[in-house]
C-alpha cells in the first residue's frame, strides 16, 4: 500500500474534510497546506497528485494518536523518517486504542483470520525471532474492518438511534 491510500482511507473513515486533516497534522506541530493535503489525497494519475513521503504519514499518524488519545506531557516522539506496514499498523492500533482481541475482530470482519500470535509478531522488534512482516494484504484488510467499524457501524448506529423512538 502507498502512503496516500493509507491516508485517503483513513479520511474516508473518519470523515475528516481538509481542515480537519490540517488540524490532525497541527496536533503533531506540523504545518500543512490545504493545497498540500488536497494532492496527497488525489488519485495516482491525476496530474496534480503529490507522493505522501513516509516521514509526512509518521507525522499524520503521530497527530492522530495525540488527537484521539490526548497528548503526551513532555516532549513529543519523532515521526519517523522511513515507514513499513507494521510501523504504521502499530501507530494505528496505538491511536485507536485497540487491543490485540479489538485487532483480530476487525481482521475477521473483513474475512481475514490468523491466530493471537501471528498478530503480536506485527508488534515485535524487527530483530527479534518471531517478528513478521506485515505485508500489504493484511494492512489493507485491518484498515477495511476499521472503516465497517468506525464508518459503516456509526452510519448504522445512527440510522437505528434515529428510529428508535419511531412507531414501527
Amino acid at each position: 500500500m502507498t502512503n496516500n491510500d493509507v491516508l485517503r482511507r483513513l479520511r474516508y473513515t473518519f470523515d475528516f474534510d481538509d481542515l480537519k486533516m490540517i488540524a490532525v497534522f497541527a496536533a503533531a506541530d506540523s504545518q500543512v497546506t490545504r493545497p498540500q493535503v488536497s494532492n496527497w489525497l488525489k488519485k495516482d494519475d491525476d496530474p496534480e497528485f503529490e507522493e505522501c513521503s513516509d516521514h509526512q504519514l509518521a507525522i499524520f499518524l503521530n497527530g492522530l494518536i495525540n488527537e484521539r488519545r490526548g497528548r503526551k506531557d513532555g516532549e513529543q516522539p519523532k515521526p519517523e523518517k522511513s515507514l513499513n506496514n507494521n510501523i504504521i499498523f502499530r501507530k494505528l492500533k496505538i491511536a485507536l486504542g485497540l487491543e490485540a482481541d479489538d485487532i483480530l475482530r476487525l481482521l475477521a470482519a473483513s474475512d481475514v483470520h490468523i491466530s493471537k500470535h501471528e498478530l503480536s509478531a506485527f508488534f515485535r522488534k524487527p530483530d527479534h525471532k518471531h517478528y513478521r512482516q506485515c505485508k500489504d494484504q493484511i494492512l489493507r484488510n485491518f484498515l477495511s474492518g476499521v472503516q465497517l467499524e468506525y464508518r459503516d457501524g456509526r452510519t448504522q448506529q445512527d440510522d437505528s438511534s434515529a428510529t428508535a423512538g419511531q412507531p414501527s
